[in-house]
């Protein structure tokens, strides 16, 4: 057999079998804050004028400014096929050295702190 068509058939073949067993795999007791709309805590049928917490907003946005550095270090491993590797490399340390002087920023400042 053509080695190509063996792995043709072993993904499909795979594939298959993992579809199949996700369907009867999860639990299937869903509990009420499961059934609900929203899944943030909040009641959804109350009032909207109720104050959160400024803090979990701030631990998000931190989280999203954190966790977009892998989306700008993702080429790395590519970047050594580069005419110019070592300046890609730098550009890359940098990057890393700015989003690490931030961090230790934010901790210092008690913006990681979850509770005060």
């Amino acid at each position: 057999m053509n080695l190509l068509t063996f792995i043709i058939i072993l993904t499909a073949l795979i594939s298959s079998v993992l579809a199949l067993v996700s369907f009867w795999l999860p639990l299937m007791s869903p509990d009420y804050e499961k059934l609900s709309p929203y899944e943030c805590g909040f009641d959804p049928l109350g009032s909207a004028r109720l104050p959160f917490s400024l803090r979990f907003f701030l631990v998000a946005i931190l989280f999203l400014l954190f966790d977009l550095e892998i989306a700008l270090l993702l080429p790395l491993p590519w970047g050594d096929q580069l005419p110019s590797p070592l300046l890609t490399f730098l550009w890359a340390s940098a990057v890393l050295a700015l989003l690490t002087l931030g961090l230790i920023y934010e901790w210092l400042q008690g913006g990681l702190e979850w509770a005060e």
